[in-house]
């Protein structure tokens, strides 16, 4: 008989948003952003109650199929116990379908959460790098999980080992110069819907280009801010989504004709530029406000946190 975890355990877990890829940094980079979401889990004697507010309230399931309740299913199955009942909370800060990373956000924190009620019944909670592989296992790419764990900006790769992904990822020291703006739009995309419109080959010549700007752009994010405009250029998956987002890729195309250093957030349609500047131009702020997009300044995003009734945990 599997074990079981006692009633009555309580963890409350607080996770980042992030943008990925960061132009030409497809799959690899990713960055958290100060947006939070916050979950609180409990064990009971029986069944499932799901609450949300704030994103997606009234639109996401509510059942077993919740993302949340999905990982923290996941984090316990993988260290052993089961739980008799849960209780799960979320508020969500996080945009849905923005390319901010809610999804990489649900599952780092149920996981987080689930890490909580090991720690409380006994079990060995999962180290960071386990809770990468499980969170990078869950979404098929690492970047914005590896971002949502560690917090600030990250650069994640994948090894075979044994017929699977071994999923891994390190910090960058973000040059403190530099300031995050996001755009976030009232549209919806989902990263599914877009991933089809890339080619399955390139040519060496865009491979090319984009291996010399991903290699530029750890260079200006962690030392020469001044290089990040030519760094963020991308040929291999921005041109191709621009269709299913016209008016996220004119903004792009505006901040950096404006000289500001900007990318899709993942698969889009949020924008996001990283700058030297204190503001952005008038220019640019006046089309965001004509065009529905949400304009704002941007902290770098913290590391995945958990606090049990035993101590509080941070993730780095």
């Amino acid at each position: 008989m599997s074990q079981r975890l006692p009633v009555g355990l309580t963890c409350r877990a607080v996770v980042a948003a992030s943008a990925a890829n960061l132009g030409p940094g497809f799959d690899s980079l990713g960055l958290a952003l100060g947006l939070y979401d916050e979950i609180v889990v409990t064990t009971v004697d029986s069944g499932l109650q799901v609450e949300v507010e704030g994103e997606g309230a009234g639109h996401v399931p509510l059942g077993r199929e919740h993302l949340v309740v999905r990982a923290v299913q996941r984090g316990l199955e993988a260290a052993g116990p089961a739980a008799p009942g849960l209780v799960v909370r979320c508020r969500n800060d996080i945009p849905h379908s923005r390319g901010l990373g809610s999804s990489a956000a649900a599952v780092v924190g149920g996981l987080a959460a689930a890490n909580g009620l090991l720690a409380q019944g006994g079990w060995a909670p999962f180290t960071t790098p386990q809770l990468i592989q499980l969170a990078s296992e869950f979404e098929g790419h690492s970047d914005n999980a590896s971002a949502a764990v560690l917090g600030g900006a990250v650069v994640s790769w994948t090894e075979p080992d044994g017929g699977r992904d071994a999923y891994a990822a390190v910090p960058l020291r973000l040059h403190p110069d530099i300031r995050i703006f996001s755009a976030i739009p009232a549209e919806q995309s989902l990263t599914a819907a877009t991933r089809v419109l890339l080619p399955g080959h390139v040519s060496h010549a865009d491979a090319r280009f984009n291996v010399s700007r991903v290699a530029l752009l750890v260079v200006a994010l962690t030392e020469r801010p001044d290089l990040l405009l030519a760094a963020t250029d991308d040929v291999l998956h921005q041109p191709q989504r621009a269709t299913a987002m016209p008016m996220s890729a004119e903004y792009l195309r505006l901040l950096r004709r404006c000289g500001v250093a900007a990318a899709l957030s993942g698969a889009g349609p949020a924008v996001i530029a990283l700058t030297t500047r204190t503001e952005l131009p008038a220019e640019i702020l006046e089309f965001g406000a004509v065009n529905g997009f949400a304009v704002r300044q941007m902290t770098v995003g913290e590391g995945v946190r958990w606090t049990s009734d035993v101590v509080a945990h941070r993730h780095r």
